[in-house]
């Protein structure tokens, strides 16, 4: 398998986006259960990331691809969730806040929901 730096460059931000939305999202949740499912996704993350880097990195771009494949997901999931439920509920899951127009955003009252 042909090696790209370019590859491993762009897997690399899309692992420590994805990462850190997931971690973003786990600090902003307002429930015990929800921030510990999310920290175990970020958990299993980091963990395939992991097992991407036992393959040479010198010989195979395998872990820039599945970083990709990560951030790929994600957005994915976003994606079909506004489609299926809407801005309003997908506001509420992905960061805990409403959309209630172009630009703006307002507190979904939660406790523990950050202010802006």
């Amino acid at each position: 398998m042909v090696k790209s730096d370019t590859v491993m460059v762009v897997g690399a931000v899309c692992f420590g986006v994805t990462v850190g939305f997931i971690t973003y999202r786990a600090l902003v949740r307002t429930t015990d259960r929800a921030a510990v499912s999310d920290i175990a996704a970020v958990i299993r993350a980091v963990a395939g990331g992991a097992v991407t880097g036992l393959f040479n990195p010198e010989q195979t771009d395998l872990f820039g691809w599945y970083s990709i494949g990560l951030v790929a997901g994600v957005a994915i999931f976003f994606l079909l969730y506004l489609m299926m439920n809407g801005r309003a509920d997908t506001a509420k899951v992905m960061s805990g806040r409403t959309i209630t127009g172009p630009g703006l955003r307002e507190n979904s009252g939660g406790p523990g929901a950050p202010q802006r």
